[in-house]
């Protein structure tokens, strides 16, 4: 079977699957396991990425509002890989390719391919992409327990919780504020901690300094969308530089949200644990 991956946590899962000599391409922002990293990369996207987080924003701003989309896909390229099954995702439409693109394209190949989306808003939703993906390829039960083994982590971090219990706010991108929503306060709870920002299953939403203030918070996360830790650190010292801390007298801890946060595969059960670390303060940085 070849599958091609329009998704970073969809190639994550197909490689966490065993099925890692069937991808015959990846996405632009595909960057892990190093196995998959000399695949054609059948995305782009106009947008700078080294660009502050203001002026990113602004462009797909500017992109969407225009009708133009933000993510490209090389169409001639996919048509000559023949892909059996294309992998892509409905939960973001700033990270998807055109809505009907993909669709468009499987209907043009000469045998069709089959199109699935990952939609997981929750933890449970990514463990039941993780199934259907695993049934699609017919790795069922590698996927049953790939799921089963993640569960029992996330159980095992959630015994061993700080007390008392962590207030924590998720900044999920900076220059506009938006708080982290879906399945990270699932991750913040098996770390030991609840999340006064969001609840489970929740878009991320846009709030302001007062209102992260008036949360309450005892440590403030920042795991930027798209972004490591270095790269967070120089966006929020940016925006904070010789300013009051606008959140208060709280602790401030960087987690590398482009790996271990914002994708919906299977390592976000090490971002639940790089988050318990952040709130037992060693290290800071995760």
């Amino acid at each position: 079977m070849r599958i091609l991956s329009l998704l970073p946590a969809a190639t994550e899962i197909v490689v966490a699957l065993g099925q890692v000599d069937s991808l015959v391409g990846i996405s632009h922002e595909c960057d892990y396991p190093p196995s998959v990293l000399h695949l054609p990369r059948v995305t782009t996207t106009s947008i700078d990425p080294n660009a502050p987080s203001r002026v990113i924003d602004l462009e797909i701003r500017r992109l969407r509002e225009s009708g133009r989309p933000v993510i490209g896909i090389d169409r001639a390229l996919l048509l000559d890989l023949m892909p059996d099954v294309i992998l892509t995702q409905s939960l973001c439409d700033v990270c998807a390719v055109s809505d009907g693109e993909v669709e468009e394209l499987s209907a043009a190949l000469p045998r069709g391919a089959a199109v699935l989306r990952l939609s997981g808003t929750d933890v449970a939703g990514i463990w039941r992409d993780i199934k259907v993906i695993g049934d699609m390829l017919d790795a069922g039960d590698e996927a049953e327990e790939i799921v089963l083994g993640l569960e029992c982590q996330l159980r095992k971090l959630t015994a061993a919780g700080p007390i008392p219990t962590p207030r924590a706010v998720c900044v999920e991108w900076v220059d506009p504020l938006y708080l982290a929503g879906h399945w990270v306060p699932e991750l913040v709870a098996a770390g030991g901690g609840v999340d006064v920002g969001a609840t489970p299953g929740s878009s991320s939403r846009r709030v302001t300094w007062a209102e992260i203030r008036a949360l309450r918070p005892d440590v403030v996360l920042v795991m930027l969308c798209g972004f490591g830790v270095e790269r967070s650190k120089r966006e929020w010292e940016s925006l904070t530089h010789d300013r009051e801390a606008p959140w208060g007298s709280c602790r401030v801890a960087f987690i590398d949200g482009n790996a271990f946060t914002s994708r919906p595969g299977p390592r976000i059960v090490e971002g639940a644990a790089f988050i318990q670390r952040a709130f037992q303060g060693e290290p800071k940085d995760n």
